[in-house]
Parts: C-alpha cells; structure tokens; sequence
C-alpha cells in the first residue's frame, strides 16, 4: 500500500495562506520511489496505523504515525465492503435540537463520471451545532452537494491527492457560502457548527474532521482478540497548542480553555464573529483502509462523548449487536433491526447518564 504522508507541516507562510482560505497542494514535494518522505514534524495528511494489542485498553493510536503495507489477512481484496448507516438523536436538556446528520449509503451515480478506478462512493457525517440551528442545518445540505460537484471526474493522476483536494475545497466553499449569507442577515446570524464526515472511496475511508465531534472505527484485534476502538479524527480545542498559536497570531486569544472566553472548538463552519481571532473551517483528513477486521464507524458529537469513552461507546454497541432478543419487525432484515436498536439505546444511555447536551449517534455497518 502506497504512504500519503506527502503533506508537509505547513510553514508560518503556509499559515498566512491558510487564513485567506488558499490550499496546501501548491507546495507538494515529489514523492520518492520508497513512498517515505522525510519528516520533520507531524504531517496533516498521513494514514491511520492498525490497531496493535497495545492499543485495545488506550484511547487508540497516535494519529499521525503511517501506516505500514496492510499484511495479506488484513487487505480488503475480496471486493468493495458494503456500507449502511443507522442513527439515532436526542435533543437532551437543551431547548432545541441543534445537531444534524447524513447518511448517503452510495452516492456512486451523483459523482458520475468517476475516474476508471473508483467502483462506489459513500457518505456519512454529523455536525453539531452552537448559537443556532442554521449552520449545522446549512452543512448538511450543502456540504455533500459541494463534494460531489467537486468530486474527481474521469481520468487522474492521483486519486488520493485529487479526493483531499476535493474535501478541503468543500470545506472552504460550504464555508464561504453560510457566511455569506450569514452576515447579509440582519442582525448577522452568528451560528456556527462542528462537521465531522467520512468519504468511503471503495475501500478506502477518508475523514475529514472540524471541531469535536469523533469518528471511531471498530477494528478487531487478532492478537488480543478483543474489539479496539481506532480514533479516526482528531478533535480540535483551543487549549491544543497548535490551535493556540493559530489564534495568538491571528489576534486572538484563549481564555478559560475557549477563544475570547467564548467559543469552545478552534476550528468550525460558520462562526463569522470568530474567523478574524484565527478560528478556520480548514479540516484534518486522515486516510484509513478498510479490513476484513473491522465491524463499523461510528460518527457521534461531543453529547456522546461527555459520558463515553471511545472503548466505552464501541463495547457499547457491541453488546447491542450481540442482544438476541432485540425483536424484528416484519420485513426488516436482522442486522438492520440490531444496529437502529444500538444507536437508540446508546443515545438514551447517553442522555441517562446525564449527559445534558443534544445526543447524535450514527453508527455505520461494514457488510463484508
């Protein structure tokens, strides 16, 4: 398998350039016959390792090691996995509902003419939203369209570079586009949201991350043999001292762990009042390859993840799946009527456990 750590960490100019919303391909340096660049820091844009034993009782590996050539019981080579998404939501204690969610099981038709190696392309994300319902509500109805406008059309040279491109041009225009319309409201609408989305490409995950909300991939580990759960994203706060330094130099500032003292993540869509203090709807993407091991993805906000633990959440689910007396309704598969009754009960769990935020929940199954 082919290393992507061919991104490097961006310079103080590349820091200015992503400010005015400019792309990081510009500068690429050409990949060497060994596929390994050299490395001076963590990279933006490398692959997720596999789950090691030592991985199953941690919160997952480190995110920014490369993943090595998949072994050959690992590979996916027996076809295109088939992916279905299930949700589920609770409003919590808060007034109003503020998440919003999708689920595009296959978009393959939508990105037409895709070049000759794609075979099908799914989609899957949530966005928690703050301030309002409207940004998380603008992300979810635009975000998919811009991707699949933007989607790599017919013959490429690479499919990995053109589908990263493709993610941060999205993020950036469904950006531009709310806050265009937010500030010719008035008064200027001042929501903002988080976004957190998987792009399967055939076998192949790609995720791009704003804010904290999580994606976690349930990975079975042979040597264990227990279920781990694999970080997928990386969440971004403003206490992180890359996110501070961003802020800082902006003219902005952290205080009681939120910019200005106010907005709880560094990075968002949305959130006009707050771009000029270096808040950016610039993602991480990671790249992560599907196994015969792997079980789900589960995408969930931080309503979740305030009374769960990733390793939590999956074991969670898990047992859910396992429940034999989960009842099916006539014409609805099993595994169907499993995994509707995992994401329910996990959110009600979550809300259970006191959990006073709104509760989003999907929970994607890997068919092999």
């Amino acid at each position: 398998m082919d290393l992507f750590g061919d991104f490097p960490e961006p310079s103080a100019e590349g820091e200015e350039a992503l400010k005015g919303g400019s792309l990081l391909f510009d500068h690429l340096p050409p990949s060497s016959s060994s596929g390994k660049e050299a490395q001076t820091g963590p990279l933006l844009f490398d692959d997720l390792p596999p789950v090691s034993s030592a991985d199953s009782g941690t919160g997952g590996p480190l995110l920014f090691d490369d993943l090595p050539p998949a072994s050959s019981g690992d590979s996916a080579s027996g076809g295109i996995f088939g992916l279905k998404g299930y949700m589920a939501e609770r409003k919590g204690e808060r007034e109003e509902m503020q998440d919003a969610h999708v689920i595009l099981n296959d978009i393959t038709e939508e990105c037409r003419p895709l070049p000759p190696q794609i075979t099908r392309v799914s989609y899957f994300a949530v966005f928690d939203g703050h301030g309002g319902v409207r940004a998380s509500k603008f992300a979810a109805q635009n975000l998919h369209q811009n991707l699949i406008k933007k989607f790599p059309k017919g013959e490429v040279v690479s499919v990995e570079k053109t589908v990263k491109r493709c993610l941060l041009d999205s993020f950036k225009h469904t950006d531009e586009e709310f806050l265009k319309q937010a500030s010719s409201q008035k008064p200027a609408w001042k929501d903002g949201s988080t976004a957190t989305c998987v792009l399967a490409v055939d076998n192949i995950l790609y995720i791009a991350n704003l804010g904290d909300s999580r994606a976690i991939l349930c990975r079975y580990n042979q040597e264990s043999r227990k279920h781990a759960a694999l970080s997928l994203s990386k969440e971004h706060s403003p206490t992180q001292y890359e996110e501070r330094m961003r802020i800082q130099k902006a003219g902005g500032n952290v205080r009681d762990g939120r910019v200005l003292g106010v907005l709880e993540v560094s990075r968002s869509i949305g959130d006009g009042q707050y771009k000029r203090s270096g808040v950016i709807s610039v993602p991480d993407i990671k790249r992560c390859q599907l196994t015969h091991n792997d079980r789900f993805i589960m995408l969930a906000c931080d309503g979740l993840f305030k009374v769960f633990s990733p390793e939590e959440a999956v074991n969670f689910v898990l047992s859910c799946l396992e429940d034999k007396n989960i009842q099916t309704r006539e014409g609805k598969l099993a595994a169907d009527a499993r995994y509707e009754a995992a994401c329910n009960r996990l959110a009600n769990k979550a809300v259970q456990r006191g959990s006073a935020d709104n509760v989003t929940v999907l929970v994607v199954r890997i068919e092999h």
